[in-house]
Formats: C-alpha cells, structure tokens, sequence
C-alpha cells in the first residue's frame, strides 16, 4: 500500500513537472534584428518579444486572416499589409501605433472615411464581437505581428497571386 501512494505521488510530480516545463517553452525564437519594429510616426522603434510576436500571431490567425492571408486583404487586394502600403496610407500605419489606431478606429486608405460597420474594431464592438477580448496588449502584439512579417517573409508577405 505504501508503495502504490509513493509510486502515484512520484508520477503525479512527474507529470506536473512535465506540465510546467511544457507550458513554459515557446516554440518560436526570432532573431531580434527581425523583431525590431516602429513604435510610432516620429519613428521610434521597439524590439517585440518573441512572447509578444507568438501571441500576436495567434490572435491574427484567429481574427485577421480571414480578410488577411499572409498579408493579402481580400476585399482589395490592391492594399495589402505590406510595409510600401502601410507606409502610403493616411494617416500611416506603419508602426505599432499606427496599426492600433486603425483597429480601433478603422478609416479607408485616404484617411477621409470611417470603415467600422466593414472593419474589425474596438470601436463597434457590437458588430465585431471577436474584438471583445482584445486588450491594449492583444491590439500591440496583433500590430507587432503585422510589423515583423514583411522581414521575415520578404515579398511573399502580401505578394499576392504572382507570389504566393
């Protein structure tokens, strides 16, 4: 009887140890020259983590790819989440702000119209109830995912048809 209670407290350890250990790694390990993106207009940059990055790829993956495969836009695929095109929008959204401001506020290409009954926003959260759960962070590593992508993917990144 002692034996079965010290061999089932010893794999119980076991297995919780196992547990900790497995929930703690991280799968993905990005050089940080990669993960160096914009902060802001002024131009300010920031190195996302690789905790930051991983959770941002999730929730896009989860919310964003729908309408944005690997860095296409499906309902104009003359924009894409490419930095040129980023860059060109008004105002720019090429930095981590820039992107948290559109996914709050989303507005067209020229800056001239409001998009949140056709975007994904925290500013309709009775449209868009995916939106519900993202907090600050969730919006700033989505924004960073999107910033680290062209590096690592090159042109593939929102290449469109003659790329991907």
């Amino acid at each position: 009887m002692r034996f079965l209670r010290f061999a089932a407290i010893a794999l119980a350890v076991l297995l919780f140890g196992f547990q900790m250990a497995a929930s703690s790694a991280r799968a993905v390990s990005i050089d940080e020259g990669y993960r160096t993106v914009k902060l802001n207009k002024e131009g300010k940059t920031v190195v996302i983590t690789n905790e930051q990055y991983e959770d941002g790829k999730k929730l896009f993956n989860d919310t964003c790819s729908q309408c944005h495969m690997a860095g296409r836009t499906k309902t104009n695929p003359n924009i894409t989440l490419k930095l040129e095109d980023l860059e060109g929008a008004f105002p720019p959204r090429d930095s981590i702000a820039g992107i948290v401001d559109f996914m709050k506020d989303p507005k067209t290409y020229d800056g001239e119209l409001s998009i949140d009954v056709l975007h994904l926003s925290t500013s309709r959260l009775d449209l868009w109830s995916e939106m519900r759960k993202y907090k600050s962070d969730d919006l700033y590593n989505v924004a960073g995912y999107i910033l680290v992508q062209p590096a690592l993917q090159g042109e593939m990144w929102g290449g469109g048809k003659t790329v991907n």
